[in-house]
């Protein structure tokens, strides 16, 4: 394989990102070995120090493996990378093309969301459940403007994760809403069925705060299934 030389500002990065989309393209296969350290600055153009941070990088989003006084392989990204490789995806200015990755953030969301509801019903104390009923009733009283909608929406669901009493959720809640994986850029407008569903919050709200675990489910994915509907060009 060929790489083209890159230009000298933060070529680590860069380099980096050369790499990891030779990987994740399957370019540069699973098992496989990377060129050595001084073959990789000769092609990309750099000096050593700029590919060393990169492959480091690699390995800390187990992207390679880096075994001393052996070869770099190839991870199979599949088994080995997490999150943070769609973070940068999502993040970078000339990603490798992944055409589904809105659609399969909003997906996720769905999922979290349901079952975040289903545990707030189940285990949520009452302060909590409380507190997504009241959240609810703000939401209702917003009106039709998208953008003021999306940003309670977040803070709705916020509480709904937090009284699920899930850390991972959570956290995996916070990616999604507050950092490069962020549902929020995805435009209000493509989310209308679902930020105009007042009803459908309240009675999400009222199933939460009454212990209906299952109806909270089953609301919650009613709702947040509208936002992957829209971007996945089905309604």
């Amino acid at each position: 394989m060929t790489f083209a030389q890159v230009r000298r500002e933060s070529v680590a990065d860069q380099v980096f990102v050369r790499l990891r989309d030779a990987i994740l393209s399957g370019e540069l296969a699973p098992a496989a070995a990377l060129p050595a350290e001084r073959e990789l600055a000769a092609r990309f153009g750099v000096n050593r120090q700029a590919v060393r941070e990169a492959v480091g990088r690699l390995a800390q989003a187990r992207l390679v493996r880096v075994a001393q006084g052996t070869d770099t392989r190839v991870e199979d990204w599949r088994r080995s990378a997490g999150l943070d490789i769609a973070a940068q995806l999502a993040g970078s200015p000339d990603p490798l093309a992944v055409a589904t990755l809105t659609r399969d953030m909003l997906e996720m969301r769905a999922v979290i969301g349901a079952d975040a509801a289903r545990l707030c019903a189940e285990r949520g104390d009452a302060a909590a459940r409380a507190a997504v009923r009241a959240l609810a009733e703000d939401y209702a009283g917003i009106g039709a403007d998208l953008d003021v909608l999306a940003a309670a929406n977040v803070e709705l669901w916020r509480a709904i994760v937090l009284g699920s009493r899930n850390v991972a959720y959570l956290l995996s809640f916070n990616s999604l809403v507050g950092h490069a994986l962020a549902v929020a850029p995805v435009p209000p407008s493509r989310r209308t069925a679902e930020l105009l569903d007042v009803p459908g919050y309240l009675r999400l709200a009222v199933a939460i705060e009454s212990g209906d675990a299952d109806g909270a489910r089953e609301r919650a994915w009613q709702l947040l299934g509208r936002g992957v509907a829209a971007v996945d060009g089905r309604c």
